[in-house]
């Protein structure tokens, strides 16, 4: 599987930015996509994530602000990103969990800037 992201760049804080990300390859009818994201000196963190039926999950420092969609057809992501704080800044790595197995993305750089 190969995941190929877009998005992503420098906002000031308070702004929105919105990530994607494409999934080609053999992918199970069911399967969860989703975003990670690793600061400097940091462990990397779930973001949100969102299964193939749409059941989702969120990191508890995003819920309210960052919301996350699919599109079935497309195997593909979004990650819409609202009202940006400098802590969101970081290397945002998109990830499908298919058949058991994680592939990652190559990630995208979030800079949110005060």
């Amino acid at each position: 599987v190969q995941l190929q992201a877009s998005g992503g760049g420098r906002v000031q804080a308070g702004g929105s930015l919105r990530l994607a990300c494409t999934a080609s390859g053999t992918i199970s009818s069911f399967n969860i996509l989703g975003w990670y994201r690793q600061a400097d000196g940091k462990q990397r963190e779930l973001v949100a994530v969102i299964s193939s039926i749409g059941i989702t999950n969120y990191g508890d420092s995003v819920k309210g602000r960052f919301a996350i969609s699919r599109d079935n057809a497309k195997n593909t992501v979004l990650l819409q990103m609202n009202s940006l704080k400098p802590e969101d800044t970081a290397v945002y790595y998109c990830n499908i969990r298919n058949w058991g197995r994680d592939s990652w993305g190559k990630g995208t750089l979030v800079t949110v800037s005060s």
